[in-house]
């Protein structure tokens, strides 16, 4: 059978991607080696599916062409991702940072997806196992594409299989196996969005602490700061301050930098030393003033474990310093991640210099298209990654 267009990957970027192109008059093809369409639409948010964010741009994203997402990002925006959810009649909320959310269920995101293919004919072939993928020179068709249930060709071809996180729902190399098939390169992926490892020497003089959560800003050297909760867990550092920062910690090393610690502001938006220095003559434990802003417990254990458990007026001046530079920038080294299957995404993939960031397609292979999480463009947390997966999608469905 033949198509003008077969996406490979029937998730948010497939299936945006494909909606697109079937309304634009497209044969279309939507294959996936699942039975059950839009797990991963259908897990995120707590059930909820953050799909967006209010304030989406090229600086909420990682790439090692940083610039890549601008094209995708104004051609298919934010905005208008949510006017086809009030199209559909999706009632959402906004939460902290401009993350948006179904108010419902992440299914009605998937509903949407395909009442949008369906307005456009795509044909679907579910619990569909591709074998193999050719490039054809005859008929304008070219690729052939051998699966398990018969073989296909087309024009275009959109990979949009995603990357390596949440393995137990379906996640593969397929998408780096096809760009490395034609000549493509990758950018070796790695976890992303992920909570992050301590050695065992640290985990030790650090079990005290284990448990503790609240409110903190992380960093890693001069990339951004983030404001969020952080929770120290018995394998190391987790909470959405923790993932927004593994990003940037995990992209250390696509430069051959040293990777450099995490630094945690424990006490983010206060004039650590005015607040000291106001109670700098007075009896009260160190860890009792803490205790004001930070979690009790952490707060005692905190200051024994650093050798700040006296009170203020004990403290020296030397002291006092140390104390005001470890509640400002307690730094703490990773020894890894957590690994893809706690992780919310993948960082690198399908190299953009490669593709056209206008259309996403190969620039050296006429016809292949990747999007989504398949591409070296990894998002923030809080709706990012699907915006990007929203974009991608559009501008591929608008061009093949």
């Amino acid at each position: 059978m033949q198509f003008d267009v077969i996406i490979i990957g029937a998730g948010a970027a497939g299936m945006m991607c494909a909606a697109r192109a079937g309304q634009r008059g497209r044969r279309v093809l939507l294959i996936d080696h699942a039975d059950k369409i839009g797990e991963r639409i259908r897990i995120s948010g707590g059930g909820r599916c953050n799909f967006s964010n209010r304030e989406v741009g090229p600086d909420n994203y990682l790439s090692q062409n940083p610039h890549f997402t601008r094209s995708a990002l104004k051609q298919f925006s934010a905005r208008d991702f949510l006017a086809l959810i009030e199209r559909h009649r999706i009632p959402y909320h906004e939460r902290e940072h401009g993350q948006l959310f179904c108010d419902d269920s992440a299914q009605d995101i998937i509903d949407l997806l395909q009442r949008e293919c369906a307005e456009g004919g795509v044909r679907w072939a579910t619990g569909c196992e591709v074998e193999r993928i050719e490039r054809r020179a005859a008929d304008g068709m070219r690729f052939e594409v051998a699966t398990t249930q018969g073989t296909f060709r087309c024009a275009a071809l959109a990979i949009a299989t995603g990357g390596l996180a949440a393995p137990k729902i379906g996640a593969s190399p397929f998408g780096y196996k096809v760009a490395e098939q034609f000549g493509l390169p990758v950018i070796a992926p790695k976890p992303a969005l992920v909570p992050l490892a301590l050695a065992p020497e640290t985990l030790e003089r650090l079990q005290p602490l284990s448990g503790a959560s609240f409110e903190a800003e992380t960093r890693c050297g001069g990339k951004p700061r983030f404001r969020a909760d952080l929770l120290l867990t018995h394998r190391g550092l987790s909470g959405p301050a923790t993932l927004q920062v593994s990003s940037y910690w995990q992209m250390q090393e696509y430069g051959g930098d040293k990777k450099q610690p995490i630094a945690i502001d424990l006490l983010p938006g206060l004039d650590v030393p005015a607040w000291l220095e106001a109670h700098r003559h007075g009896n009260i434990l160190l860890a009792n003033l803490l205790a004001e802003k930070l979690p009790r417990r952490f707060a005692q254990e905190w200051c024994t474990l650093l050798g700040f458990d006296k009170p203020m007026a004990q403290l020296t001046k030397r002291e006092l310093q140390a104390a005001t530079e470890a509640l400002q920038g307690w730094t703490l080294m990773p020894s890894g991640t957590l690994g893809y299957a706690k992780a919310e995404v993948t960082l690198g993939g399908v190299d953009t210099r490669a593709l056209s960031s206008k259309t996403m397609e190969a620039t050296a292979v006429p016809g292949l298209y990747f999007i989504g999480e398949a591409v070296d463009v990894t998002g923030w947390l809080g709706g990012y990654n699907f915006q990007w997966a929203w974009s991608s999608g559009w501008v591929a469905g608008q061009s093949v």
